[in-house]
């Protein structure tokens, strides 16, 4: 468990995306001066408002070429494993933001009964819900075309579905069958997801984004008692920054992949974990719980359509300074002793 903090622990500050350069480029006042007689024309023509002035001088759509819509809210927001934890309080925020929001995992019965809570809390026409398991290509393909007869497009694609099989064991002790529901739902799953969500939103008007969740082991630093999780978890921020590549590449404009990192959330899979005295002291510390992190993720998570802005963005709610100023506070005056579960 001391791994999974040390996954949320940056040793840097991350590097910014890409270098200054010394004097603009010819390509880059050519763009300057595209966007100066853009504005020159929509004066011009006067009363576009501001929707009609962003429509224009938001350029991609499918592979690059022809206008991007604007995204404007209410947002169409669709989440992978949400119907408990830290994807379900997601689910719950953007709903109360006044969202629209399809709502997804495995057990149907289980979609059926949190697809009528929120109903009834949010409105008939604010959340639907269907079986799908991010393993399977066509349940995923089946997702897509749900979402598209509900909503007609989804603007921001979460990829929070994943498991440790609920198993904190050497990975010598680890079984094929655990190995099995770890790697497939965390990889292969996060992969299917990726490459439906992308061939979704290219070909809509207004583009997409897509988020997908880190977790313990993300930075690389070693999880024992989880290795098999971990080394899923370092594949998401190198799959992101491949699709990002293979996006810019392909000169797909409308379409961003961004990672988003939750921290140490109280859930049941981080608390199945508390076995040891070294697990419940950071969890103590460090965890939150699923509602706390998702008044943090969810705007910060809208601010990036609403400022039209198409930049690969990595969302974190434990931050290292607040991570270590935590760490301090136990150690200096005993703070949140025992805060979830028992040390002594």
């Amino acid at each position: 468990m001391a791994a999974s903090v040390a996954a949320h622990l940056p040793l840097r500050a991350p590097a910014p995306v890409g270098a200054a350069p010394s004097r603009p480029s010819l390509a880059a006042v050519a763009r300057f001066r595209g966007r100066a007689e853009r504005r020159e024309l929509l004066a011009a023509r006067g009363g576009r408002g501001l929707a009609g002035a962003r429509a224009e001088a938001v350029t991609g759509g499918g592979g690059g070429g022809g206008l991007r819509e604007p995204m404007v809210p209410p947002y169409n927001v669709l989440i992978t494993g949400s119907t408990k934890g830290i994807g379900y309080a997601l689910a719950r925020k953007f709903l109360e933001a006044g969202d629209n929001v399809v709502i997804c995992s495995r057990s149907a019965e289980k979609v059926e009964s949190v697809v009528g809570d929120l109903k009834r809390e949010y409105g008939e026409q604010h959340v639907w819900g269907t079986a799908c398991d991010v393993r399977d290509g066509k349940d995923v393909k089946a997702l897509v075309e749900f979402a598209r007869d509900k909503l007609k497009h989804i603007d921001i694609w979460i990829n929070n579905a994943g498991s440790n099989a609920y198993t904190y064991k050497p990975l010598v002790e680890t079984s094929d069958e655990a190995l099995m529901e770890i790697i497939t739902t965390n990889t292969l799953g996060l992969m299917i997801c990726c490459r439906e969500a992308i061939n979704m939103m290219r070909n809509q008007p207004r583009g997409g984004h897509i988020f997908n969740l880190d977790g313990a082991g993300s930075d690389g630093r070693p999880t024992p008692r989880f290795a098999a999780y971990g080394a899923t978890k370092r594949s998401v921020v190198h799959l992101t920054k491949s699709l990002q590549a293979e996006l810019q590449m392909n000169e797909v404009n409308n379409v961003m992949v961004h990672n988003l990192s939750p921290g140490m959330v109280t859930t049941d899979l981080l608390m199945s974990g508390a076995t040891t005295k070294q697990a419940k002291f950071f969890i103590n510390i460090l965890a939150e719980p699923p509602d706390v992190v998702a008044d943090y993720l969810v705007p910060n998570i809208r601010e990036i359509p609403s400022n039209q802005s198409m930049k690969p963005t990595y969302i974190r709610f434990l931050t290292g300074l607040k991570a270590y100023s935590r760490i301090f506070s136990r150690l200096a005056f005993g703070a949140r002793r025992n805060k979830y579960v028992t040390e002594d």
